[in-house]
């Protein structure tokens, strides 16, 4: 099971260096920077023994002078190259994740919507952001860093060993302490660090759950209770933080008890031996403690690197799970039309939106170019989910839909989607100025197609007294207008994309009568001239369609006109007028 997890996780390493391909100058240039630092690193030390032993004891001033010199000269190199290096390790990391987040949204805005029905958008927001900002780190802090240190280390080693072999003895003997101290310091943060990248999702999927549905909180006065959850959340949020900070606590004291008992035996054995006239020299004893610092700063930081490679690996694989769901909309069809006659043919349908749990069962109905059909129906009888799988937001398991004689999948999405209309009960308004909202940012289409497209609703009084009319800011989720002006935008939204199929599922239940009044002349005019689907509860407002399909758990009841369900003294459709028509009377 071991050896699985370490393929796997070179795999992912893998996969996680090809995302620098398009960028492999750079990343050849800072691995080039690493190799001449580590060389580079060492020379100050050692021309700083070559000082002390070649020149200040022989008072040799020039040689000093030149020798100062060029330890300056070393100095102000290795701090270019060393700028150069940070800064190409984090650009390149930059792109990456860059060019990663640009491929990300792009998947996830390709995704059926049975993905996000299944997947809180608080996990997918902090894999889209705080993971991929975490890949980040295994090119900046990660693999060319890591590299850079071992490189660093042995051109210590090495010269130390040339140095004195004695002295470099003496100071590895504290070595496999430090060694396992960073081990079990590298296992026990990469714990916590899975712990805490755990707790971050949990939490932005609660705050956005909360956040977003604030209004029913304060109107069923349940803050308490959520805030009860949250500092649940939040302890072990911050708990699990305060397990890293332990460790990190106690691994770098540690270390430098270590090095310091590392230093104390060189300076103790070598001063002896240099007293003594050994093979040791007073510039080797000056210059091995900054060897030593050069020794255990990298293992000191290795450790602590490889814990933050392994989490840039620990959110790759959250990111790539992501892009190889394999739930995107199959975009396999090449048909395309600029203009829909409006024919649409159930056949057969069959749809679950979980396994065989049906929603619509072996639904047919055919509706002709220009006709209006309503949907009625109690709550979950599958009124909406037809006009999810008409734009394919989810398909169909069983049976066929077609569209002016050609079945759905062979017509290409995008333009499919561009020919359909929804006006939805639920309306969604970004942030951003009312006629953004409307346009959807579409530069194809001009200011005037939009108030046009207003004033055939009536929408454009009410834009106009807005403080910047069409330029006004609409606040998030278009908190600052009420529901009728929030559906007359949507409704402006879907037709100024003059679309030749228009569904309205159930657009006017939530507006006020004198509201409602405004839009249903711009309805009854607009789908005179293209095939028109209406979903509503309100069975007044769809006496005009040409046939209303009654529908009783995914089941087709009755299929006909308003008058000719009427007729039918013990069908279903007759019996719910009667009901609004008592009901109405009951309240006048």
């Amino acid at each position: 099971m071991a050896e699985d997890k370490k393929k796997f996780d070179l795999y992912l390493f893998g996969r996680v260096l090809a995302l620098a391909r398009p960028y492999r100058l750079v990343f050849g240039s800072a691995a080039l920077l690493a190799l001449v630092l580590a060389p580079l690193g060492i020379a100050r030390p050692y021309l700083i023994q070559r000082m002390v032993d070649d020149y200040i004891f022989v008072n040799d001033i020039a040689g000093l002078t030149r020798i100062a010199l060029l330890i300056f000269g070393v100095l102000v190199l290795e701090s270019l190259l060393r700028y150069f290096f940070i800064f190409s390790t984090n650009w390149l990391g930059q792109s990456v994740i860059r060019d990663l987040r640009v491929n990300m949204f792009r998947h996830i805005t390709s995704l059926r919507l049975r993905y996000f029905d299944r997947t809180p958008i608080g996990t997918a927001t902090t894999r889209t952001i705080n993971d991929i900002e975490t890949i980040n780190t295994v090119f900046s802090e990660g693999i060319i860093t890591i590299v850079a240190d071992l490189l660093s280390l042995f051109a210590v080693l090495g010269i130390m060993l040339y140095t004195s072999w004695q002295l470099t003895l003496i100071c590895l003997i504290t070595m496999p302490f430090l060694i396992l101290a960073s081990y079990i310091f590298k296992e026990k943060v990469k714990a916590s660090f899975q712990a805490v990248r755990t707790q971050i999702q949990r939490m932005n999927a609660f705050l956005q759950e909360r956040i977003t549905g604030m209004r029913i909180l304060q109107i069923f006065n349940v803050e308490a209770e959520e805030m009860a959850r949250f500092k649940v959340i939040n302890r072990e949020y911050t708990t699990a933080n305060l397990n890293a900070i332990l460790y990190y606590a106690i691994f770098f004291p540690v270390v430098e008890i270590i090095a310091a008992a590392s230093l104390g035996l060189m300076v103790w054995w070598g001063a002896q031996d240099v007293i003594r006239g050994g093979e040791v020299t007073l510039g080797a004893l000056v210059a091995f403690p900054i060897y030593l610092d050069m020794l255990f700063r990298p293992i000191r930081m290795l450790a602590d690197k490889f814990n933050t490679l392994q989490m840039g690996l620990v959110a790759a694989e959250r990111v790539f799970d992501v892009l190889d769901t394999d739930a995107q909309i199959e975009n396999v069809g090449t048909f395309k039309k600029e203009k829909l006659n409006g024919n649409i043919d159930f056949r057969n349908v069959w749809f679950a939106y979980n396994d065989e749990d049906w929603i619509l069962k072996d639904l047919s109905f055919s509706i002709q170019p220009g006709d209006t059909m309503a949907i009625v129906g109690s709550t979950g009888s599958g009124k909406t989910t037809i006009t999810n799988i008409l734009n394919r937001f989810y398909e169909i398991q069983k049976g066929s839909i077609l569209i002016d004689g050609k079945e759905l999948h062979h017509y290409e999405l995008e333009g499919l989607r561009s020919r359909i209309g929804i006006v939805l009960q639920d309306v969604f308004l970004f942030g951003g100025s009312v006629i953004e909202n409307i346009t959807l940012r579409n530069d194809k289409i001009t200011r005037e197609e939009v108030v046009n497209a207003a004033k055939m609703i009536g929408a454009h009084p009410f834009i106009e007294k807005l403080p910047g009319g069409y330029d006004y800011q609409v606040m998030e989720r278009g908190a600052t207008l009420s529901m009728g002006q929030r559906q007359l935008i949507s409704f402006v939204r879907a037709l100024v994309f003059n679309p030749d199929i228009l569904i309205l599922d159930e657009a006017t239940s939530s507006v006020d009568p004198e509201t409602e009044s405004v839009i249903q002349f711009a309805i009854e005019t607009l789908i005179k001239k293209r095939t028109s689907i209406i979903i509503a509860h309100r069975l007044s407002t769809i006496r005009h369609a040409t046939n209303i399909l009654v529908l009783e758990k995914g089941r087709k009841l009755e299929f006909g006109s308003h008058e000719e369900l009427l007729k039918n003294d013990d069908g279903r459709y007759r019996e719910l007028y009667e009901m609004q028509f008592l009901q109405g009377v009951s309240e006048e």
